[in-house]
């Protein structure tokens, strides 16, 4: 086969490939659907609020389940706070409103102070090791540094006395 030949295809086989490809990465720009969505509905307050505390109750009714000693562990309890979040997210973009929006966040953080207020993190003290072991993290990197310098400065006078 000649190979002008197997150029030439190999050169319309890229041609096509790019073609397509950036077909299809253009194609999701003319979607509107896909980058964005047209905001028919207007954000109803009022009815946010109500769904807000629909999604509170069953996050109350599923929190009262875990006993109040787990519920600083978050192992115990993500499902339900999964579900209360997916619940929140939803009825906002539903009804028409962002998620999160201000009136959400509010509510959400009242849930936390009602629920998790009393999982207060424990400040950790540092600190410094003891002397001999701060000496020895130093001293071992410089060490190290001074062997290496050694090391290139030996091994480059050896490749003169070699060349």
């Amino acid at each position: 086969m000649d190979p002008n030949l197997l150029t030439l295809i190999k050169l319309c086989l890229i041609f096509a490939v790019n073609a397509l490809m950036a077909r299809g990465l253009s194609d999701s720009d003319a979607d509107p659907s896909f980058t964005q969505r047209p905001r028919l509905l207007h954000c109803n307050h009022s009815l946010l609020l109500l769904e807000m505390e629909r999604c509170g109750e069953q996050f109350t009714a599923d929190m009262n389940h875990i006993h109040p000693e787990d519920r600083c562990n978050l192992t115990h309890f993500i499902r339900e706070y999964h579900v209360f979040s997916l619940c929140t997210e939803i009825n906002a973009g539903r009804i028409g409103c962002f998620w999160p929006n201000p009136q959400v966040e509010r509510f959400i953080i009242r849930v936390h102070r009602h629920f998790f207020s009393n999982c207060t993190l424990e400040r950790l003290a540092f600190t410094d090791p003891p002397d001999d072991t701060l000496i020895l993290l130093i001293l071992i990197p410089v060490f190290l540094t001074l062997a290496m310098v050694a090391l290139v400065v030996w091994c480059s006078k050896r490749s003169d006395i070699l060349a």
